[in-house]
């Protein structure tokens, strides 16, 4: 379906709302076995009667987002706003709640909807879940309700979210995803079923653009099973946390000249590394895995400020799941909690892309970067003496690695 097919297909059953019809009507048993609407949810004794009748969803996200009191919501698609009031009245009067739909009609429905239930800490916004128009860093969560699977741009809306939540902010939403492969019959007979399926995403796919996004921890569970392999799911992740004033986002091309700027200052120290002279760009993204690599960001300037990146140990498939990292920081911003940040992010990334070791080599002169390490769960597996010279001294370098408790199990 197009999106002007979608706007206006959701503009219509807006329209249905308004006047009195219900366009989702189904009880808690059909709800579970897979249809969609207001059943999902337990507190509709609270909301307006207008924005039950519009609720087409197929889960509540507001019960897993684990929203707390004054925090700041983004509802993505928010048709006639149930999951906007439900917010609402979980992050209280000091909270704010943003509802974003591109159907003039379903903003209409829902604002009406906000006033009847005297909600004022609410606004909603008319654009598209592509471009969402709010800041940077605006928002604590990020939630929808069977809405990301119609876009025809899911990478765009897992950009957009993760660039307006707050460092530490959440995602979670209700979706629908395929379980594995489905042929092209089997997905029309399950869209003829229950709609909402001809753009979902694979559960493998779903998880590869979040964390290309940036996000981490990401977590999707399967609830009801709509058949054909199209199940209805709970979809978690989290912006990495970071201190005051820094962003951990996915390292890009163009931050190459600062990446590399921050490598050689940290060789120059010499005790970061036995080598010498920071490598070409192509020869460190040659070298560093793609999906694993981060830098630290000044929110202000977007001066880069650290970095942090894996390499493959060995190309044996009994290897696949160890890497060797590097972490860097600007030497004008250190000790100010950025490796820390770096480290954490990056962990957390690994073990969702099923890393269960990772492994380095450090100085034992550079005692801050084995505290750091070691307040990050990695041990010290033993010294190699004398393994090298550098700058015509011999060296040893301590061997650390942390084995993850989440993979490799």
């Amino acid at each position: 379906m197009a999106h002007e097919e979608i706007i206006d297909h959701y503009s219509a059953l807006a329209r249905a709302a308004d006047a009195g019809r219900i366009v989702a009507d189904c009880g808690q048993d059909a709800f579970d076995q897979g249809c969609f609407g207001a059943a999902g949810y337990d507190e509709l004794d609270v909301l307006p009667e207008g924005a039950v009748r519009a609720s087409l969803g197929c889960g509540n996200p507001v019960a897993v987002a684990a929203l707390q009191r004054g925090e700041t919501v983004l509802d993505l698609g928010s048709g006639g706003g149930i999951d906007v009031l439900l917010s609402a009245r979980r992050v209280g009067e000091q909270g704010k709640v943003y509802g974003l739909d591109a159907s003039s009609d379903m903003l209409a429905l829902a604002r009406r909807n906000a006033e009847q239930a005297g909600a004022t800490n609410v606004e909603f916004l008319h654009g598209t879940i592509e471009r969402v128009p709010l800041p940077d860093r605006s928002v604590d969560v990020v939630i929808s309700n069977c809405v990301i699977n119609l876009s025809g741009d899911k990478a765009a809306v897992l950009a957009e979210s993760f660039r307006v939540l707050r460092p530490g902010g959440r995602f979670g939403v209700s979706d629908v995803v395929v379980d594995g492969s489905i042929d092209p019959a089997a997905r029309v007979a399950a869209e003829q079923r229950i709609g909402c399926v001809a753009g979902a995403l694979p559960v493998a796919e779903y998880r590869r653009l979040l964390a290309a996004a940036g996000f981490a921890r990401v977590r999707i569970t399967l609830s009801a099973d709509h058949g054909d392999g199209v199940h209805s799911a709970i979809v978690q992740a989290v912006k990495p946390a970071s201190v005051p004033g820094v962003e951990i986002r996915p390292m890009r091309g163009s931050d190459a000249e600062q990446v590399l700027a921050i490598y050689q200052a940290g060789l120059d120290t010499g005790q970061a590394s036995f080598e010498t002279v920071a490598p070409s760009w192509e020869g460190f993204t040659a070298a560093k895995l793609p999906h694993l690599r981060f830098v630290a960001a000044d929110t202000e300037t977007g001066e880069i400020v650290g970095w942090v990146a894996a390499s493959v140990v060995s190309a044996r498939p009994v290897y696949a799941g160890v890497v060797e990292h590097s972490v860097y920081v600007h030497p004008g911003c250190q000790a100010h909690g950025i490796g820390r940040a770096l480290l954490s992010a990056f962990i957390a990334a690994s073990e969702d892309a099923g890393v269960w070791t990772i492994q380095s080599g450090i100085f034992p002169e550079n005692a801050a970067s084995l505290s750091l390490h070691q307040g990050l769960g990695f041990r010290v597996v033993g010294t190699r003496e004398r393994i090298g010279r550098h700058h015509g001294v011999w060296r040893d370098v301590i061997f650390i690695e942390r084995r993850s408790s989440a993979a490799g199990d």
